[in-house]
């Protein structure tokens, strides 16, 4: 499993694993979790990184009609996820 670094601006660097990415309208998501194996925290983040960027950025996704959308096509890429909104 990809294990990537996230840091934003003036924070620690926080570590994630990559479950599942997938690209809807021409905008790219990653389904992200915190813990490698087992249950853990996921979050949906969607790739806001404009042209000029070197490296890629992300934000979490927030609105609730995107998130369960995006969040249905995740569960229907992977059979093993269900996801609970906290």
């Amino acid at each position: 499993m990809e294990k990537i670094i996230f840091q934003a601006t003036g924070e620690e660097p926080v570590e994630f694993y990559v479950l599942e990415q997938t690209t809807v309208a021409g905008i790219n998501y990653i389904l992200v979790t915190d813990t490698e194996e087992g249950d853990g925290d996921a979050l949906i983040l969607k790739d806001i990184s404009g042209k000029d960027d070197e490296e890629a950025v992300y934000d979490i996704v927030s609105d609730d009609k995107e998130l369960n959308a995006i969040a249905e096509i995740f569960e229907n890429l992977l059979d093993d996820v269900e996801f609970t909104k906290e």
